[in-house]
């Protein structure tokens, strides 16, 4: 497929997206947005090497910026975990697998 669309399919399912709506009650209890939990998330997890975020709206800006500087409890960061379980790929010889293989012109 093109792109990245055979990495992201995988991820695209519905045991994937009702464990990301468990995260909703996370993100209200620590006062942040999903996507600002998410980033924080991001930023703190020791399997990530890099973040990249994106926006269309300046809000959206404004939100990535605030959750940059947001530093989540380790016990947040237990209870993501174990709502996520075993969908967190922490293998990075996966990404190998399923990343394009040649860049789409």
């Amino acid at each position: 497929e093109k792109g990245g669309a055979d990495m992201i399919k995988r991820f695209m399912n519905d045991d994937v997206l009702t464990r990301v709506q468990g995260l909703k009650p996370l993100a209200d209890e620590a006062g942040l947005t999903m996507a600002q939990l998410a980033v924080a998330w991001v930023l703190q997890n020791p399997n990530v090497a890099a973040a990249l975020v994106g926006a269309s709206r300046p809000e959206q800006v404004a939100e990535n910026v605030k959750a940059a500087g947001v530093k989540l409890e380790p016990e947040l960061m237990k209870k993501i975990d174990d709502v996520l379980g075993d969908i967190v790929e922490r293998d990075p010889g996966k990404t190998v697998e399923t990343a394009p293989q040649q860049r789409v012109a």
